[in-house]
């Protein structure tokens, strides 16, 4: 795997974490977590500043081994066990002393990138890279890591989170290494060739970097129509006659005359990926891209962009492959379904409920409301009726979440039986209705079985520079102060009743 680092945070650090890591929950945490003391790393790098170094990465960059006097100057403070497990340890003090073994030096680049972030204001970081643990198994990791509020000026405390990921990456591999296979049995058959002109793209592109503009993802998820401009100036020179037939063509001048056609709404979000590629000078790149035949169907393809020697400059002249994926992607589109959702109850995952939360906070769809679900009485049914009641249970959870919550609101199950609802652009009265329609939805569940559906809900509603993590808090305490007041106030043999065996 190559190592590199992430756009957005992977591990789980949630605010949960983060107020109890003196408590018995950070040793119970069931994530890999390290809290630490960068204050001797913060020293060196004033230190650095103080001697006119301007730019870690070329400090690092002159001489490779100075990543590891770095690293030497982070100490350890203490662990949990998930993350002695993780390593197979038996102590911290066997940990600690084999961290070599653990990180090796094909981690250090990545390490590099981390220190970089801390050097440069940033309060986190994050990074995939390969540990190996104690015996020398491989691990594929995702590392965060985050300055704890009131350390932000010492470096005093970080708390590191580690994600092993070696399954999800060994099964990349595997498909890396299929899809390598396909390539070559796609180099003995024809494949769509199309020669471009992209000066004018090249032009616009330039035209923004004069603008100042340093962050271009950003911009162009601002300014969707700038993407729909640069797709409007592709010029097709010529295609071969596979391409005809791959896009229901009669003839060449027939395609050319309409690839607005072809090059159309599914294609943007590629066709930014792409744009990204080239502005950052990647002038031979490979992604996979869905077009348009004449005749409407959408076209799953490979695509490998390349400039033509002598054209560098002008980008007048280019070479793209096109491959048909299309049933693989069929194929993929459902497996990314199972990746994203949960299996028993059909609502988004804990994994997609994390990306999304990121995703609202980039966007900033303000006012954003947070509903958290708890269910009432499941302990009590799996004690009596076993886990598969349990189960059933749950299924009708997410049943009754799934219709109440359609798009744009997002229901995930993010724990055992905890669930959340996120709310881009609603407030606070859109929140409380759809608790109300929830429970009437309970209400109309209940009919038609002896176990009856419960749940304590809370909610909160985030505007404007609120961050999504304190009206999650917020909520998540409504939801459990209401659960308080129902074991309360609900009699024991009620409790009990609840839990009669369904039909």
């Amino acid at each position: 795997m190559v190592d590199q680092v992430l756009d957005e945070p992977g591990a789980p650090l949630t605010s949960a974490l983060l107020a109890s890591i003196d408590t018995d929950a950070f040793d119970l945490a069931p994530v890999s977590l390290l809290l630490e003391d960068y204050s001797a790393l913060k020293t060196f790098f004033g230190d650095l500043r103080a001697q006119g170094v301007t730019s870690l990465a070329d400090y690092f960059a002159e001489d490779s081994a100075r990543i590891s006097a770095c690293a030497a100057l982070l100490h350890v403070i203490k662990v949990n066990q998930c993350t002695l497990d993780l390593y197979e340890a038996k102590g911290f003090h066997e940990l600690i002393g084999n961290l070599d073994r653990i990180f090796g030096t094909d981690s250090l680049a990545v390490h590099a990138t981390e220190l970089v972030a801390l050097w440069d204001g940033h309060a986190r970081f994050a990074s995939r890279t390969v540990n190996y643990t104690l015996t020398g198994r491989r691990l594929d990791v995702e590392i965060t890591g985050i300055l704890l509020p009131g350390y932000e000026d010492s470096f005093g405390r970080v708390l590191v989170a580690v994600q092993d990921v070696t399954e999800r990456e060994q099964s990349r591999r595997l498909l890396l290494e299929s899809e390598r296979y396909a390539r070559g049995l796609f180099a003995f058959s024809p494949v769509s060739l199309w020669v471009e002109d992209f000066s004018a793209i090249r032009r616009l592109l330039a035209d923004v970097r004069q603008r100042g503009i340093v962050d271009f993802p950003v911009f162009l998820d601002v300014h969707n129509e700038f993407i729909h401009r640069c797709i409007s100036e592709i010029r097709v020179l010529d295609v071969n006659d596979y391409t005809l037939r791959l896009f229901r063509a009669p003839d060449r001048q027939t395609l050319l005359e309409n690839t607005r056609d072809i090059f159309r709404d599914k294609m943007e979000r590629p066709f930014a990926e792409q744009l990204k590629h080239l502005w950052d000078g990647n002038l031979f790149h490979q992604l996979e891209v869905v077009n348009y035949s004449l005749t409407g169907e959408e076209i799953y393809l490979h695509l490998q962009f390349s400039v033509m020697p002598g054209h560098e400059d002008d980008w007048g002249m280019v070479l793209i492959a096109l491959t048909d994926i299309t049933a693989r992607k069929k194929a993929e589109a459902y497996l990314e379904f199972l990746g994203k959702h949960d299996e028993l109850t059909k609502l988004y995952n804990r994994s997609f409920h994390v990306e999304e939360i990121n995703r609202l906070e980039r966007r900033g769809q303000y006012p954003i409301s947070i509903i958290m679900v708890d269910l009432n009485g499941l302990k009590e049914v799996n004690d009596e009726w076993g886990h598969q009641a349990g189960d059933a249970l749950l299924r009708r959870a997410g049943e009754v979440l799934n219709k109440a919550a359609a798009e744009p609101y997002f229901a995930c199950r993010i724990g055992g039986d905890e669930f959340a609802i996120l709310m881009p652009k609603a407030d606070e009265a859109a929140a409380h209705t759809l608790m109300m329609q929830i429970e009437e939805l309970f209400a109309i569940n209940n009919q038609f079985y002896t176990t009856p559906l419960r749940a304590a809900m809370g909610c909160a509603t985030a505007r404007e520079g609120m961050r999504l993590e304190q009206a999650i808090r917020i909520a998540d305490q409504a939801m459990y102060d209401a659960k308080q007041t129902y074991y309360s106030t609900t009699p024991d043999d009620a409790v009990s009743e609840r839990s009669r065996r369904p039909r």
